[in-house]
């Protein structure tokens, strides 16, 4: 069972449409992003850019989206070059969804 602190921090990242629907997009990166230079967007995970392009946001403002569901454990960084990669972490998910149904 997650600590306190822990549930603050998920509760905190699923609080906000734009980080749910990143999660969503992150579910399956094919069908919502565009092919990307650098890395694979499923084994490597989806470039910030990208991700901050189909937001429509700012690049830093999609990097503090990010940097809150990664502190929650939702997502897994990769740097590849100059880049930062993202994909869901579905184990961290999937032990949030147990957690949930336990309460």
């Amino acid at each position: 069972m997650p600590s306190g602190e822990t549930f603050h921090a998920l509760f905190r990242a699923l609080a906000s449409d734009r980080r749910l629907a990143i999660l969503d997009w992150l579910r399956n990166p094919r069908a919502h992003f565009r092919p990307q230079t650098d890395g694979d967007l499923v084994k490597d995970g989806v470039c910030g850019l990208l991700i901050a392009e189909k937001l429509g946001v700012s690049q830093p403002t999609a990097s503090e989206h990010l940097k809150i569901l990664q502190q929650a454990g939702l997502l897994q960084g990769k740097r590849i070059r100059q880049w930062t990669f993202y994909r869901r972490d579905e184990a961290a998910i999937a032990k949030l969804k147990q957690a949930l149904r336990d309460l």
